[in-house]
């Protein structure tokens, strides 16, 4: 009968183009199906109807096809063939660091644009809509998010002018200044190659043999390392950057996210029975503060310094191991910003967000800061290598302003492509290009060639540590000694101050000897030497 059907249907097409051999003019919209799937997205499900991929209805999600009740399947059973094919490709490589997070959407409005404006270009009462995800940064995606690490704090604001990410994290600081450094401390942060087990000595082999991580780990072993959830703890860029005028003149900033919620953080013994009842609190946290109505806030600072101020700042601007206190450079404040929406589906708007400090806008740039620059690269790349080529067509990550340029094709390119424009400068179909707001070569100037360059620990690098020491009340500084200190750490630790060095050497039983650094031995050769010669 389907047979007889079939041929019914080919003799009629087949008296219709005898009737009119050029067809009808028809067209369609193509993208009326990825519209058709959008809107059903938000439709409850007794309101739709079981199908396959393909859009035709399937009879029951658990039928499968075999001869007689106990014969083997048939591979004609396609339905049964795409579920599994698609199951088994569920899963995409997970982050290589920041793998376990949490996020959910807001907005950023200014409210200080008469001082960002003397140096930047930002107005007053403009409202972003913003995405947020915070994370843990040396777990796997299954991991407890109230382990001892720091946080993850990225910011994906979408502008007028484009997407502006802000990779931020709740440290001021972090353990490295040296980009060549990165893949092997977070090594250390992972599974032994042969035992697959989480040996303690490795963070901590690092950590001492890279002393400049010192207000790092002493920020991290304190009880900042374990904060309360997500929406109890600041924010910071870490990096130096540039804040640029129309003019050409430009700044260093830092920006700094102030909780509005007040800091709170937990024990060791409270984060780490916590991590055991509920390893998703943070997550858990935060999704039922926004779902309650009580949306969290953060209120959002800038630091800067000319160039010139930046000759005569005590520590390098652009080394990432060095915070600009307060009392150093002042904050003032430039806006504030609240997470007022949860996602509908975490997958698609989480896991897919995609951040990287190489999307930037007018008025915005990098600092030289070593590490940004290899982070301006390394972030994009890795979004390239999970999610594909065309993952800023992705809905999470797709800006707000218009996209037009040469790039097209590579897998999954769902947005049109765009279209039957031209892909390359062509004369004949010319593209308009925007005149840029500045010019390069007022920015910044440079001299020497090509060096080989790592940086050295000197004493400026227990300047921090030692101010971070001396600023914790007595049992701020119990808690720092009592959180996992390490043999091999004693030695720098008693150089940063005495009376710790004593307090973890008592700790540990082990010995206290004194290092030196002396002038003009590079980081490549230790940097750090014992007094008796050996080297640390």
């Amino acid at each position: 009968m389907a047979f007889l059907t079939l041929l019914a249907f080919a003799s009629l097409a087949a008296t219709v183009v005898s009737a009119n051999s050029h067809g009808d003019a028809f067209s369609f919209d193509i993208n009326e199906g990825v519209d058709v799937q959008r809107k059903l997205a938000d439709s409850k499900s007794e309101d739709v109807t079981f199908t396959t991929d393909g859009g035709t209805p399937q009879s029951h999600p658990y039928v499968n096809q075999r001869i007689g009740s106990d014969g083997p399947l048939l591979l004609q059973d396609t339905y049964l063939t795409e579920l599994f094919g698609h199951f088994d490709r569920e899963r995409i490589p997970e982050r290589v660091v920041h793998a376990r997070g949490a996020g959910a959407h807001g907005y950023f409005e200014v409210t200080n644009a008469e001082f960002a404006k003397k140096y930047t270009m930002m107005y007053n009462g403009l409202r972003t809509p913003m995405t947020i995800r915070f994370s843990t940064v040396g777990g796997e995606s299954g991991s407890a998010d109230e382990a001892r690490d720091p946080r993850g704090f990225a910011i994906k604001f979408r502008t007028r002018k484009g997407n502006l990410d802000m990779v931020m994290n709740n440290t001021p600081v972090f353990f490295i200044r040296d980009p060549a450094k990165f893949p092997s401390f977070i090594h250390t942060q992972k599974r032994h190659p042969q035992t697959h087990l989480k040996p303690k000595d490795m963070p901590w082999e690092y950590w001492s043999t890279n002393p400049e991580s010192l207000y790092q780990v002493m920020r991290l072993f304190s009880d900042l390392g374990t904060p309360d959830g997500f929406i109890h703890m600041h924010g910071w860029t870490g990096h130096s950057y540039r804040w640029i005028k129309e003019d050409g003149s430009w700044v260093y900033v830092k920006i700094y996210a102030e909780t509005m919620q007040g800091v709170r953080n937990l024990t060791s013994a409270d984060a780490t029975r916590i991590a055991g009842e509920n390893p998703d609190y943070a997550t858990q946290q935060l999704y039922e503060a926004i779902e309650s109505g009580n949306y969290p806030g953060w209120t959002v600072y800038a630091q800067v310094l000319t160039p010139q101020q930046a000759e005569k700042f005590k520590y390098n601007v652009l080394d990432l191991t060095k915070e600009w206190h307060f009392d150093d450079v002042p904050k003032t404040e430039i806006g504030k910003f609240y997470l007022t929406q949860n996602p509908k589906n975490y997958f698609a708007e989480i896991e897919q967000a995609a951040f990287s400090p190489a999307r930037m806008v007018d008025g915005w740039g990098p600092s030289n800061d070593p590490v940004l620059q290899a982070r301006l690269f390394s972030y994009s790349d890795t979004h390239r290598y999970r999610l594909g080529p065309n993952y800023m067509q992705i809905p999470v990550n797709c800006p707000f302003a218009p996209v037009a340029n040469f790039q097209r094709d590579g897998a999954m390119a769902v947005l049109g492509n765009q279209g039957s424009r031209i892909n390359f400068l062509s004369k004949q179909e010319p593209i308009r290009l925007q005149k840029r707001p500045y010019v390069d070569e007022s920015h910044q100037q440079w001299t020497g060639g090509a060096v080989s360059s790592l940086a050295r620990v000197t004493e400026i690098d227990f300047d921090l540590p030692r101010r971070f020491w001396q600023s914790l009340s007595a049992q701020d500084q119990k808690n720092l000694i009592n959180n996992e200190i390490r043999t091999r750490a004693v030695s720098l630790f008693a150089h940063l101050d005495a009376k710790l060095g004593a307090a973890i050497s008592a700790g540990v039983k082990a010995p206290v000897t004194k290092v030196s650094f002396p002038e003009g031995v590079p980081t490549w050769d230790n940097a750090t030497h014992w007094t008796d010669e050996s080297t640390l």
